[in-house]
């Protein structure tokens, strides 16, 4: 079955978000195939959202140095990969190195942009370049836009910046469906208007954090609806960081990796999970389930 026929016949997409800290796990060990493992006993989804996709970076430790894109490629033959660095440097001895974020889609991908996200100055901490991943799918209700992203950890600065482009960014796609561009011959030509959006990732907040509050808030910015409390209002987010790992995150079991839908999609919103069996990462797996129709999502 080709990507647009299982797209046509399931009632549901399914889109999977996980930051797999370059397939380091709880043991310390870098091992790709577990994360694999981890998706393929939970059930593949339509989309798949990667965070922390390393290339040429064995400092981080042994398997980092590898050429992650391209193995985790070969270990998901039956989608189509997109792989953008946020980070992309030559190193000392003259290798290319590259961090960023991967999407693997089982649906056919229209579209692919990168939105490298704003940095201020900020001599305090460590940080690094961050990114938003988008693509555009042909979902069983139309072209869906789905974009990732991993906001800085260590600068509350950069993360505030980042939440601000963010929120723009979401406005821009609001008023391009609104008002689309007139359509031109070759890189002009018309193209698929997506029915929704959705946004995904590690955000380095939590749900009582300013920063989610001004997601969750906006309005003319670009508004957003947390998946979470559409599909269990009023119970707190289930930890998708810190189950197994309590090195790195001694706080324990938390929220940082959310799903934020647009407003056309909001009613959509079916099902969201948390796999919390598999330590193949320092955070677990969210998997988002979108309910649609022939006609299409339904409006709010």
């Amino acid at each position: 079955m080709t990507g647009s026929e299982a797209g046509s016949r399931n009632p549901m997409t399914s889109i999977v978000s996980w930051n797999i800290q370059y397939g380091k796990a709880a043991d310390g060990r870098i091992d790709l195939a577990r994360i694999r493992q981890a998706l393929e006993a939970w059930s593949l989804a339509d989309v798949i959202c990667f965070q922390e996709v390393s290339d040429g970076f064995g400092d981080l430790g042994p398997g980092a140095e590898d050429d992650q894109p391209g193995l985790i490629t070969g270990l998901f033959p039956e989608y189509r990969p997109v792989f953008r660095p946020a980070i992309e440097w030559r190193s000392a001895s003259g290798r290319m190195r590259r961090f960023g974020n991967m999407i693997l889609s089982r649906l056919p991908v229209l579209e692919i942009t990168s939105h490298m996200l704003p940095r201020p100055a900020d001599a305090e901490v460590k940080h690094m370049r961050r990114q938003v991943l988008e693509v555009v799918v042909e979902s069983g209700a139309g072209p869906l836009r789905v974009a990732t992203t991993h906001l800085e950890y260590y600068s509350p600065t950069q993360r505030a910046a980042q939440v601000g482009r963010l929120l723009e960014l979401v406005k821009e796609w609001e008023e391009e469906a609104a008002r689309p561009a007139m359509a031109g011959l070759a890189t002009y030509e018309a193209r698929p208007r997506p029915i929704g959006s959705v946004l995904c990732g590690d955000f380095n907040f939590v749900p009582d954090d300013d920063a989610y509050g001004r997601i969750v808030a906006a309005r003319d910015e670009g508004r957003l609806f947390d998946a979470w409390p559409l599909v269990d209002a009023g119970r707190p987010h289930r930890p998708t960081c810190g189950l197994f790992d309590r090195k790195q995150w001694p706080q324990g079991p938390h929220a940082r990796d959310f799903f934020f839908v647009c407003r056309e999609l909001a009613p959509a919103v079916a099902a969201l999970e948390t796999q919390t069996e598999t330590d193949a990462s320092d955070h677990q797996p969210v998997r988002l389930r979108l309910r649609h129709a022939r006609s299409g999502y339904r409006m709010v």
